[in-house]
């Protein structure tokens, strides 16, 4: 565990302002599950070998509960309980999870999500809301070089039922752990590694070099005969319409089957280009969860990202991390000045204008220094204070002017321009 400190706290904030935006341009709802879960409802979703990677104890009342490791687990337990909800239903939500795990840089055991998830029939159009609003967000931020990688679970499971003629579920999960690990490790070191538990290394070689292919579906058509896989004209479909939504940072990666099993469909995942940061947002259609929790009448589809990684990312490109609030500085020229510049900043704040003020009694000097930041500063000196007067500096190009007190609050917007 950490203390977040007010510069990555406010980093984290402004990752949340950017996603609160982006929710409301898309129409989601904002909600924030229960921090705390039965296990048994997080087993639902990855099997009681879960326990290895979170927070679970037994609590007053004898119950096995966990610290919640991510929000798609409380989002679909809350909406597949809600049996009048009117769909397709759109959910957001931005929070805390915790996970027991390594920590190292940008993966901490306490940590920040942004989450998103659309209940509903299944459908394409659903799965390119969700990749649409991760594109979109991202540009929010002020991230470049960003790609968005994207794949169909069933169709790269059909392959390898192909290749190891087999419909064995663990044998169909190996193979996808292995796929999935292209991402992260050598493949001669994947090929021992799976040699050891006595697959065949020409299929298993099949599978990998299939797994880094990568490009536009025409390019992948030029590459490959596309007849001959499974659900390729749905990614067809969710090109077309990705296109229409002015998305083209997006292409087909074999590779991405996403580590867990529930997932069913499309899948994707987010990276910068060039970049060995990792996965900054995974996502995907997994309508065998809310299968799971009984409701079979139910599809989802959503995504998920780190706000720590995410924020690494910020700084790396040098994005502007500061809310522009439009900040003020009251500073007073000497002590009999200080107890009017505490009032006029009152009187600002009460107008919900973000005002600063020195408490300490620090020195003009100072005071300016600290307020070098602020757009516009209100000077307090005794003798414009007997004319019932301050003056107010911009502090972009130096201009100063003399105004009223009671005319600057009575009407702020007019008395700061200059």
């Amino acid at each position: 565990m950490r203390d977040i400190e007010p510069k990555e706290s406010s980093a984290i904030e402004y990752v949340r302002q950017k996603f609160i935006e982006t929710s409301n341009l898309f129409g989601f709802q904002f909600m924030e599950p229960s921090p705390i879960e039965l296990l048994s409802v997080i087993e639902t979703k990855s099997g009681p070998s879960i326990k290895n990677e979170i927070y679970y104890f037994t609590d007053k009342g004898d119950r096995e509960v966990a610290l919640r490791f991510d929000f798609t687990i409380g989002l679909t337990r809350f909406a597949t309980s809600q049996k009048s909800m009117r769909l397709p239903s759109k959910i957001s939500t931005f929070g805390g999870v915790w996970r027991y795990d390594e920590p190292q840089k940008g993966r901490y055991r306490f940590f920040h999500q942004w989450d998103i998830e659309i209940y509903g029939t299944p459908n394409i159009e659903s799965d390119a809301e969700i990749i649409d609003f991760t594109s979109k967000f991202f540009t929010r931020l002020g991230l470049e070089n960003i790609v968005i990688d994207v794949c169909d679970r069933e169709l790269v499971e059909t392959y390898v039922k192909d290749v190891f003629k087999s419909d064995s579920s663990d044998v169909i999960s190996d193979i996808l752990r292995a796929v999935d690990k292209i991402q992260k490790k050598k493949k001669q070191d994947i090929i021992t590694e799976y040699r050891e538990k006595g697959y065949s290394v020409p299929e298993l070689e099949q599978i990998l070099k299939f797994a880094e292919i990568k490009g536009l579906p025409e390019e992948i058509e030029k590459e490959i005969d596309t007849s001959k896989i499974k659900n390729w004209d749905k990614i067809v479909q969710l090109f077309d319409t990705l296109k229409n939504r002015g998305v083209h940072n997006v292409r087909i990666n074999f590779g991405i089957v996403r580590g867990l099993d529930y997932y069913s469909g499309i899948v994707f995942e987010v990276f910068e280009r060039g970049s060995d940061v990792g996965a900054l947002v995974g996502g995907g259609r997994y309508d065998t969860l809310t299968k799971a929790f009984e409701r079979n009448d139910l599809g989802a589809t959503g995504a998920a990202g780190g706000v720590e990684r995410i924020v690494l990312l910020l700084e790396k490109q040098k994005v502007d991390l500061q809310i522009k609030d439009a900040r003020i500085s009251v500073v007073f020229v000497n002590d009999d000045m200080q107890k009017i510049a505490i009032g006029i900043a009152s009187q600002l704040r009460l107008k919900y204008i973000p005002t600063d003020v020195d408490l300490s009694g620090k020195s003009l000097k100072k005071q300016m220094e600290i307020a070098s930041n602020s757009k516009r500063v209100i000077i307090v000196a005794p003798k414009e204070y007997d004319d019932n007067c301050v003056i107010i500096r911009n502090m972009e190009n130096g201009s100063e002017k003399q105004v009223r007190i009671d005319v600057m609050l009575s009407d702020v917007e007019s008395s700061l321009q200059l």
